[in-house]
């Protein structure tokens, strides 16, 4: 029997999913759920108890028991996917393939390997747009270059916007294909240990949250943003649903939403964004490399207590809230003139919701060299972050416990000489 394979990548769900409406509303052959665990991924990973690789792991067999329920299961493999895909072209009559597209520059020339292969024996394989609502050059200028600034992407974006974009893609589960429970590659045949998943939000943010989102979501103390980023890096959850939510309740969070759409747009037209600065010019800054002070960055023993309290909350949960991120970014690369790239892979290794669009894209902006950066002489100062987003310390002390004491190490550096540094090490960059 000839068979559809829907190859699941970054869109880990099998409701509201536009691919695999399309399959199994209007496709002739039945549909069998893919996933490849890429081993060119997975063994760059140092971190052998990865949070995320066991996440995507029980994601699988939550998928996988869905689909047994309806009769089907989830093909599920290791290796590169290359060989992965040459091996299933001997093992099934394969009639098309399906997937979700992906704008990363890896994504890309692995999807180009695979396209070739299939082509060659004239099986089609189609690309979706499932993970942003406008992808590519969807939204441009009147000129028809991409936008460099969020703020008028972003009303583009809402000008654009119908009803079409956010409608839910429902999908016929009667459309599967028939497989008695298939096995799925353990974390130990690949490498890697259990961890715990409990430190993973849930997939259910409350009205209430979204309802008081601007209010809120600069406070680090409390919960008052959606943690939704770790589950629309995976697919977890839809785009879409998120959308119809925030059009109902609050701007400020689809303004958020929107800002992932601008960051995976220009990761599309600037690939090489993970290595090089938007804006050229700022290549050309003369960087510091001290060790030990990226050392005690990373390790939340700067001295500054805000900053400090973030890297470690990142370090033992895989989080960081927002308004934290930008400042210990800033703090890396304005008061200690680190370079950005250096900040951008530890966020990459450490972040359970890393996505490589908005963490280049947050950094490039921390540094003052990306699209829509903050100006390179706007400098977060840690004590006014402190004062205002947490004056009563709640946040600081909940993860540096010798806050107050002799314990807590000195500054590293003095805050006003590093930001005099930096206003001269950028001026004289820049001129340069």
């Amino acid at each position: 029997m000839k068979v559809h394979i829907h190859w699941f990548r970054r869109d880990l769900r099998l409701h509201d999913h536009r691919a695999l409406a399309k399959a199994t509303n209007d496709g002739e052959h039945l549909v069998l759920p893919l996933f490849i665990f890429d081993s060119h991924i997975l063994d760059a990973l140092e971190n052998k108890a990865d949070q995320r690789v066991h996440f995507i792991h029980h994601t699988l067999r939550h998928m996988r028991d869905q689909l047994q329920s309806l009769g089907s299961s989830m093909l599920v493999r290791y290796g590169k996917p290359i060989d992965v895909w040459k091996a299933l072209l001997d093992e099934y009559d394969i009639a098309s393939v399906s997937v979700v597209r992906d704008y990363e520059p890896y994504a890309l020339e692995r999807d180009k390997s695979v396209y070739d292969l299939l082509h060659a024996k004239n099986i089609s394989f189609t690309g979706c747009k499932d993970q942003v609502i406008f992808e590519k050059s969807e939204i441009t200028k009147n000129d028809g270059d991409s936008y460099s600034v969020f703020t008028p992407y972003s009303k583009s974006w809402k000008a654009a916007l119908t009803k079409a974009d956010y409608a839910e893609a429902k999908v016929n589960n009667k459309r599967f294909f028939p497989s008695k429970p298939l096995p799925i590659p353990t974390l130990e045949d690949m490498g890697f240990k259990e961890t715990d998943t409990d430190l993973f939000p849930s997939k259910d943010v409350s009205d209430d949250i979204l309802k008081h989102y601007h209010d809120k979501r600069d406070i680090p103390s409390v919960r008052g943003t959606s943690r939704m980023s770790v589950h629309l890096r995976f697919g977890t959850v839809s785009i879409r649903e998120l959308v119809r939510r925030a059009m109902s309740t609050n701007e400020t969070f689809l303004n958020e939403l929107i800002w992932r759409d601008f960051y995976q747009m220009t990761l599309y037209h600037h690939p090489q964004s993970p290595q090089k600065a938007l804006k050229p010019k700022y290549d050309n800054i003369e960087w510091e490399i001290n060790e030990s002070h990226f050392a005690a960055w990373c390790a939340g023993r700067t001295g500054y207590p805000l900053v400090d309290a973030g890297m470690r909350e990142l370090n033992t949960t895989g989080y960081m809230h927002n308004r934290i991120r930008m400042l210990t970014a800033s703090f890396l690369t304005k008061h200690l003139l680190i370079d950005w790239r250096w900040g951008e892979r530890y966020f990459a290794e450490k972040l359970l919701d890393f996505d490589l669009a908005a963490n280049v894209g947050g950094w490039q902006w921390a540094a003052g060299c990306g699209n829509d950066a903050a100006p390179y002489f706007r400098i977060f100062n840690p004590y006014t972050q402190q004062e205002k987003f947490d004056p009563s310390n709640t946040y600081v002390k909940r993860f540096v416990i010798e806050f107050g004491t002799d314990k807590y190490p000195k500054p590293i550096v003095e805050h006003k000489w590093a930001r005099e540094r930096a206003l001269e090490r950028y001026k004289k960059g820049l001129k340069d």
